[in-house]
């Protein structure tokens, strides 16, 4: 069982999340709960940062951020201590979560999870604090924003829990973000691939990672809100879903850059050491464009987009790279956004990719980008034409309450 920040933002609902592990625990089961840092309390955390530095070291940033969790864990074993059950809070690295050294976007290698299964051996619910690790030198490490879900994925696959539920603020994962979709439609069953195209287009209701660790290791995630008992969301293999619609979800990004580098040589090896160098940067580069030159000794243009947050170290990490292929500047647009439709029964049918880009010229906005995968059709356009994309997109595929058919209540199966 995981909980989300706003589940544990204040007193009275991280006592109704203890309520709620305690009687899962009164069911029979063996729990174990992976807390968020309360409400805002990571990006408070930031902020004194900042306040101290202008480029804090990463080491220390983990240190501190790393703190958040293990207030909420420590506070809800009091809560359920004084409910007549037994607790024990662990951070990341007592409960054996191994990453590699890459300071606040760490990687989990492994989970040795030896004392969680012999205290759960021993009748306590544990609390593990999310978002955390150790690394193979021995340093406290955070697995980046929404590094609770990975925890918990990660947990339950060590584990081997029957089920991974993510509890969080809203109901399940919708059609497009309710917010600029008033119609939209919670689903009851994705699956990984699915989830993982959603997760990676911008949809926030479950972080990338978790859902990779998920699919790669059979981890049947449950998504449902802290406020209700209503099932959620099932995110399962693709061999336990329905046959899918045509287009599942419309899902969206206003957090995306586009750098381009202008006057690039073109010979073999050049995009080589730009990609290299912003991997070594731990950059997170989306979609990729090469602009070929026409004629023989002319340079090329590469445009490529990064999370906004990134900007600064793909820069940073391009500066040597410039100077060594001469490459004649690095244009930056940071108000780039990115709407995608996903939907597995995309494999199947032709017409879905000239059907977006004919809704979107008829709202007259304009496609910067493009990329597709099998089951995924994204484009970039500017951050401040997102919804108007959202809201068309959704309307035109009928993906709303009233354009989809009822089917077998799949949520039950999949349970």
């Amino acid at each position: 069982m995981k909980f989300g920040g706003t589940s544990v933002a204040d007193a009275e609902r991280l006592k109704r999340a203890a309520r709620r592990i305690v009687a899962a625990r009164e069911e029979g089961k063996n729990v174990v709960a992976v807390l968020s840092a309360r409400g805002k309390t990571t990006d408070e955390l930031v902020s004194l940062a900042q306040e101290m530095s202008d480029n804090p070291d990463p080491r220390e940033m983990d240190m501190l951020l790393s703190t958040g969790e293990r207030i909420s864990c420590a506070l809800c074993a009091m809560a359920i201590n004084d409910l007549g059950h037994r607790a024990i809070s662990l951070t990341g690295s007592q409960a054996g979560i191994v990453t590699d050294t890459s300071h606040t976007k760490a990687r989990i290698l492994d989970v040795r999870a030896d004392r969680i299964r012999t205290a759960l051996d021993e009748g306590l619910i544990v609390l593990v604090a999310g978002f955390q690790g150790v690394s193979t030198s021995q340093d406290v490490t955070t697995l980046g924003r929404g590094g609770s879900d990975t925890t918990a994925v990660a947990l339950a696959a060590a584990v081997e829990a029957d089920v991974c539920e993510i509890y969080t603020d809203v109901t399940g994962v919708f059609s497009a973000d309710p917010r600029i979709v008033p119609d939209a439609r919670k689903l009851d069953v994705v699956s990984f691939e699915e989830m993982l195209e959603m997760a990676s287009s911008g949809a926030k209701v479950l972080q990338l990672r978790s859902v990779e660790y998920a699919r790669n290791h059979g981890v049947r995630i449950h998504c449902r809100s802290s406020f209700e008992d209503a099932p959620g969301t099932f995110v399962v293999g693709e061999q336990e879903t329905m046959e899918h619609a045509l287009i599942t979800a419309v899902a969206h990004s206003t957090d995306e850059a586009r750098l381009s580098l202008v006057g690039v040589p073109d010979e073999p090896g050049a995009a080589a050491k730009i990609f290299t160098a912003l991997a070594d940067a731990n950059c997170n580069v989306d979609m990729i464009i090469q602009n070929e030159p026409l004629e023989l000794g002319r340079k090329a243009e590469v445009s490529f987009t990064v999370p906004r947050d990134d900007v600064r170290a793909a820069q940073t990490a391009l500066q040597p790279i410039v100077a060594e292929l001469g490459i004649d500047s690095i244009d930056t647009l940071p108000e780039m956004g990115k709407v995608s439709i996903v939907g597995a029964g995309m494999k199947s049918h032709p017409g879905v990719a000239a059907k977006v880009f004919q809704v979107l010229a008829e709202e007259r906005i304009n496609i910067e980008m493009i990329s597709t995968s099998p089951i995924k059709i994204s484009c970039v356009i500017a951050a401040a034409e997102v919804p108007t994309a959202v809201r068309a997109l959704h309307s035109a595929f009928e993906l709303g309450a009233d354009g989809i058919v009822a089917e077998a209540p799949i949520g039950e199966q999949a349970r």
